[in-house]
């Protein structure tokens, strides 16, 4: 995938939108000074290049309940299997995360559990039911101290 050439409009235009997905085209227009025409253009332009994957509504997990949230180093047996291993993955609803990395093992999972009780089912039943897998290796996140997105601003014309 080949980096996208963003110029100092397209970067102010994604710094409002990352602040803000639902901040109105036109206000940010005006922030611009440029036509809500224009803004139209540039956001279809740096959606269709894959910039801009798309908005979405984020949710507390802890809000709505989900008490355990962790992290698990999964270890295949055959590392040729990552890819019917992710596909098996994809089928934990638990999931939200999923990457191949460097290291002890080779996929990092992060995943969202309502208590202990029900973490240890999914990996138990999950998980390590799943042909290939070796081992895991579960870290419980304590809290979550930030998320945030990219920073934009190491990007050069």
């Amino acid at each position: 995938m080949s980096k996208a050439n963003l110029d100092a409009i397209d970067r102010r235009i994604l710094k409002y939108l990352i602040a803000n997905a639902r901040m109105p085209f036109l206000e940010i227009a005006r922030e611009c000074g440029i036509s809500g025409a224009a803004i139209h253009q540039r956001i279809r332009k740096l959606t269709d290049s894959g910039v801009i994957l798309g908005s979405r509504l984020i949710v507390d997990p802890k809000v709505m309940g989900f008490d355990v949230c962790a992290y698990i180093n999964i270890t295949l047996k055959d590392p040729q299997m990552i890819k019917p291993t992710v596909e098996r993955l994809k089928e934990i609803s638990e999931i939200v995360e999923c990457h191949f990395v460097t290291g002890q093992g080779n996929i990092l999972v992060k995943l969202y559990c309502v208590d202990n009780e029900h973490l240890m089912q999914t990996i138990f039943e999950g998980i390590l039911r799943i042909q290939g897998v070796a081992a895991t290796e579960t870290t419980i996140s304590l809290d979550e101290s930030f998320q945030r997105q990219v920073n934009i601003d190491f990007i050069e014309e």
